[in-house]
């Protein structure tokens, strides 16, 4: 199966990779921050295609989408999703 979304994604994966950005630094471009844990406490999950997971908001049962760096490993950009499941 192909996905036209690879080459981007790579391109992406290197970018955010080659000069992994602190806490303070990726909150100050970006909002909230999670680590691991506290993502863990939050959300749910559902699929990883690098740089980007899907995950369920477990306060409201809200799914978006998310943007993450492998190390320190940190997630953001919480955009709910517009299709309704």
């Amino acid at each position: 199966m192909s996905d036209p979304t690879e080459g981007f994604r790579r391109e992406l994966v290197e970018e955010i990779n080659a000069d992994p950005q602190g806490r303070a630094v990726l909150e100050c471009q970006y909002g909230q921050v999670w680590d691991t844990e506290q993502l863990r406490v939050e959300f749910e999950v559902l699929s990883f295609l690098a740089p980007f997971i899907t995950v369920r908001r477990l306060a409201d049962d809200e799914r978006g989408t998310m943007c993450f760096q492998h190390s320190p490993r940190f997630y953001w950009g919480f955009t709910p999703s517009a299709r309704r499941y």
